[in-house]
Order: C-alpha cells, then structure tokens, then sequence
C-alpha cells in the first residue's frame, strides 16, 4: 500500500512540474510571438492560468503529504504528551472539516460548473475547478490517516510536532547557541 501511495504522489509531483513546464512554454513562446512575429498564442494566456491553478492543488496535496505547509511550533514542541495530542487531533479534525467544506463546495457548484464554458478554449470549467474533488478526497484521506495513527497509538511523540525544519536551519540555531555560550574573548562583551 505504502508502494501506491508513494506512486501516486511521485505522479502528482510530476504533474507540478508538467504544468510548470507548460506555463513557461506557453508563457514565453507567446512573448515571442508577440514581439518577433507581431501575433499571439490565443490560448496560451487561459490554459496558462489554468496551469497555475492545477499547479497549486496538486502542489498542496504534494506538500501536505510531506508535512511541508508552514506551520508554527513554538506552543506544541512545549507541551506535554497530552497537549501535543489534544493540539494534533484538533488541528486534524479541524482541517478534515476545511477539506469536507471544499468538497462540499465543489459539489454545490459542480453543475454551473459543468455548464459554464471557458471563453478562450471552449472547455467545461468543470475541468479547472473539479480538482477540488480530488484535493478534498486526497487531503481528508490524509488527515484521517493522521487522526487514526494518533487514536490508536501509532504516532511517536516526536511526529506530534507536525512543523519540518528547513534546511541548515538546525545547524544555524546551533551555531547562534555555541555563538551565545562562548566565553568574551579580546575585544569581546563582558
């Protein structure tokens, strides 16, 4: 299972950098066209948007998976055992809540969708805006999992502290520290 799922993100970072890819392309070839032949690319300015919005819901669901969305620290990596998982559950449920909402919202909104037509390309808006069924599924599929390895005991406590540290960022702190702790050296603070 755990092959899939790692397959399955692996293809969603491959589609971030697809529709970078193709934002660029259109994005630039249209420059060009414009400034050396006097034309354009019609479509490239819509399907580049549209690029841009798959772009951000795959690139969510990719960063969710990795734990890579910003997130402050400072209270949870301080509590006790019981408040780290308290804070957890509520953060979980909470966004479970969120990603019920959105899915919720993509349905109510599915058949203007559906019939609502882009200008450029002549596409169903379904086709952009549906991918909120996706994120709502991915990402509750993902903070259920979170839910059920707290409630049944699976989760270290050093997991509860959701927030992954950037890079060097561990090395910078321990340098401020040694930096701070160092006794005043010739022409050092007393």
């Amino acid at each position: 299972m755990k092959k899939l799922v790692d397959r399955f993100f692996k293809t969603l970072e491959f589609g971030v950098v697809a529709c970078l890819v193709a934002m660029v392309v259109m994005v630039f070839g249209n420059v060009v066209m414009r400034y050396v032949f006097n034309s354009g690319i019609t479509v490239s300015e819509e399907m580049s948007r549209y690029c841009f919005i798959w772009l951000t819901y795959l690139g969510a669901m990719v960063a969710m998976h990795e734990k890579g969305h910003l997130g402050v620290d400072t209270l949870v990596k301080n509590l006790p055992l019981g408040g780290k998982k308290f804070c957890v559950f509520a953060s979980e449920c909470l966004m479970l809540f969120c990603n019920g909402l959105f899915l919720l919202g993509t349905w109510k909104m599915h058949e203007l969708q559906v019939t609502n037509v882009s200008p450029v390309v002549g596409i169903s808006m379904i086709w952009i805006y549906g991918m909120g069924y996706i994120v709502g599924v991915v990402m509750g599929a993902i903070n259920v999992h979170v839910l059920y390895r707290l409630l049944t005991g699976q989760m270290r406590e050093d997991e509860m502290v959701m927030v992954v540290e950037a890079e060097g960022l561990k090395e910078a702190e321990q340098n401020i520290k040694q930096a701070e702790m160092a006794p005043a050296g010739i022409g050092g603070k007393a």
